[in-house]
């Protein structure tokens, strides 16, 4: 039987990856390049660009005293490099770059030329009116950026493997052993409360002796961060109600992005997170420094024991600025229409062909990049099921000969949904059965399992899955491995969880204005239970745990209603807050404070789940679930896992009170509706009745 399902699986692995039709075959030979053999259509009625492959090192390098830079655009008619004294010179020295049959340009200079400015000029007679533009390498380190509108760019030549490490290396942990908090760079230290001497940077996220940033992170106990977007990206959008190529903004009054899912550069880090204060038509990352301080973060969060993953986008690029690969190659880097038109399933403007050979080249040798030269632990794909199988498979072959124990997470959807898919091929995906089951798909008529609620076809032997790691022997379940599950209630997108839960009971109403949010943020005793229900059904699962960053004291989005800019939603909490650079986003630690207890809870609950193997690694069948009459809302199973035996009880029901028979002995009770910890907090035998809306773990001899 086991035999059949294994031959099964590779059935459905070779059918999802299309390996039979389209598939690239790369023919090794001993030359500079590879031939290769596919079946693509040709773009637009006109020559086979797959059939350019190169495997020449490109971007900007320095080698026996020369410094080189090369460009693949085998679209192109001719290529300038364009090199700069200073990234504001109006002009610079010009280069014209020579050709190779692979598509592949080059230019060359006399000396070792680390620091210098530099940009391409791509001249494609379909498209006459770019030949001007100073384009930004693909393969650029480091990013001079200028900031306005279209933002434009200059490289830096800069040096690798130029800064001690010491005795850093990955934190390698097993996927199950995960609690990852999301968190933002700027987000955790913007704020005066974090008391940052350089706040909104990474020197004030890893600051030592303040509120907020890694000493607060590492009292909460989670042992991973999860950094939103933080490879160069576009931070500013179109001027608000005016048009601007083509585009008419009347989405944005803030004119920013501030999560950063408008990558720029995929092997440079975010120049902003140097300095406190974005400055309008100010050139940044001048100095490089970026590179260093990002390698400090990443060496302090390990030295810490805590593990840091990358939030990647590689499935589009910047929607608004002028010089990137839009103007390089537009036919070979992006999915086009038959009219030659950018298809977006990303919603983001455009959608990158991922497929392309040189582009999938791009994608994997920035994961290594990131591996190699910031010791970067794991990677969270955004909209991943936008990258074709074949570069997914890539990835993760490439990616584990460097470290076996990588993590690869994948948000499974964009242009489709497939988690499963995923699962088959050893990636971990975000769990959005387990948030819209447990917390609900929307807080006005779509609550989930902790307000007590059913809905379509979330039912018990649906939360009986998630807690076993939403298996696929469950036949409602996702994954090969519990693994491969990570669990989460909130992410960066939508509302957070506790304004989720103001927002579900009713004590905000959808489009209440609210003056004050210090006056908001403090829960009242049936957001505080449904706020811990949430949070222990979270860190009993089996899987990879997720936390959003300040979920832990139930932050709250509220826009400031004193804001300058013209927001017609001022003063409402924000469920889409990716454009605000301000304290709608920030967290403010005293906040943390009002919410105190809640916050005490989230640690008793890592505490907990980092101290008993038993919510980490037990296997399905050491899970036996209670049967429980007339209470769908009511869960209680057994969890025995070598030498640990729980008990872990949930009564999700808001009106009813549920009595559960025990196993026979003594327990003691580690988790109630009040407190979490390793300490007993009583012991109990034979029955025990929980209150609506909470939960108990019990601990056994």
């Amino acid at each position: 039987m086991k035999f059949i399902k294994l031959i099964l699986t590779v059935l459905v692995l070779i059918l999802s990856t299309n390996i039979l039709e389209g598939a690239h075959l790369f023919v090794s030979d001993k030359s500079k390049s590879r031939r290769i053999i596919s079946k693509a259509e040709p773009v637009n009625g006109k020559k086979n660009l797959d059939k350019y492959f190169s495997t020449k090192r490109l971007g900007s390098f320095v080698k026996d005293g020369k410094t080189y830079f090369r460009l693949f655009t085998p679209d192109a008619e001719s290529v300038t490099l364009v090199t700069f004294n200073k990234p504001e010179d109006k002009t610079g020295t010009e280069y014209p770059m020579k050709r190779d049959n692979e598509g592949v340009w080059e230019a060359l200079i006399e000396g070792e030329h680390y620091g210098m400015f530099y940009g391409f000029k791509v001249f494609n007679p379909k498209r006459p009116s770019t030949k001007n533009i100073i384009c930004l390498d693909p393969y650029a380190k480091a990013v001079a950026s200028y900031n306005t509108y279209f933002t434009p760019r200059r490289a830096i030549v800069v040096k690798d493997n130029n800064y001690n490490w010491d005795d850093d290396h990955w934190i390698q942990r097993d996927w199950c052993d995960l609690i990852i908090y999301e968190m933002h760079i700027r987000d955790m230290t913007a704020d005066p409360s974090s008391g940052a001497s350089k706040p909104g940077t990474y020197k004030g996220l890893i600051q030592h002796g303040i509120k907020g940033g890694i000493d607060y992170i590492k009292s909460l106990g989670v042992n991973t961060v999860e950094l939103l977007p933080s490879q160069e990206f576009a931070n500013i959008e179109l001027p608000f109600e005016d048009s601007l190529k083509g585009r008419f903004n009347n989405w944005n009054p803030y004119e920013r992005n501030h999560w950063g899912y408008m990558t720029a550069a995929f092997f440079a880090p975010e120049s902003y997170y140097c300095d406190s204060k974005l400055e309008w038509n100010k050139w940044e990352g001048v100095s490089g420094k970026q590179i260093d301080e990002f390698k400090d973060m990443v060496k302090e969060f390990h030295k810490e024991g805590i593990g840091v993953i990358m939030d990647v986008v590689y499935n589009h690029i910047s929607e608004y600025e002028l010089g990137n690969l839009k103007e390089i190659d537009k036919d070979y880097y992006f999915r086009l229409d038959k009219h030659g038109n950018y298809i977006s399933q990303s919603g983001c403007g455009n959608d990158l062909k991922t497929e392309r050979p040189m582009l999938r080249r791009i994608i994997v040798e920035s994961i290594l990049y990131w591996m190699k030269e910031y010791h970067i632990d794991g990677f969270r794909f955004d909209l991943a099921k936008l990258i074709d199988w074949q570069t997914v498979e890539v990835i993760s072959h490439e990616a584990k000969k460097i470290n076996p124990k990588v993590i690869l997470i994948a948000e499974p959807w964009g242009g489709g949904y497939d988690p499963a898919g995923f699962s088959l091929r050893g990636w971990a995906s975000w769990n959005d059965q387990i948030r819209n089951g447990i917390k609900g798909e929307n807080p006005f008529n779509g609550l989930g399992w902790i307000f007590g609620n059913w809905y379509g076809k979330n039912y018990p032997g649906r939360i009986k899955s998630y807690v076993e790691g939403t298996l696929v022997k469950d036949s409602l379940g996702l994954f090969q491995k519990k693994e491969h599950s990570v669990n989460y209630l909130a992410s960066h997108d939508g509302y957070t969880l506790g304004d989720f839960i103001r927002l579900g009971t009713g004590a905000v109403k959808p489009d209440e204005v609210i003056n004050d949010a210090d006056s908001l943020v403090k829960l009242n005793p049936l957001e505080m239970k449904l706020n811990k229900l949430g949070a222990l059904f979270l860190f009993t699962s089996q899987g990879m745990t997720m936390v959003q960053e300040g979920d832990e004291f139930a932050r709250t989005k509220v826009i400031p209603y004193n804001e300058s800019v013209s927001d017609i939603n001022k003063g409402k909490i924000d469920d889409n807050s990716y454009n605000k650079d301000n304290s709608t986003n920030y967290l403010n630690y005293k906040h943390a404070g009002i919410n105190s207890d809640l916050v005490d809870y989230y640690k008793g609950l890592i505490t907990l789940r980092e101290k008993y193997a038993a919510f980490r690694r037990a296997k399905y069948e050491d899970i036996k679930f209670m049967d429980i009459k007339d209470n769908q809302s009511a869960l209680g199973y057994r969890l025995d896992y070598e030498d640990e035996h729980f008990v872990v009880l949930f009564n999700a029901n808001r009106d009813k009170t549920e009595s559960f028979n025990l196993p026979e002995g003594k327990w003691d009770v580690l988790v109630n509706q009040v407190k979490a910890g390793l300490e007993p907090l009583d012991e109990i035998s034979d029955k025990v009745e929980l209150q609506p809306s909470t939960g108990m773990v019990l601990k056994g001899e």
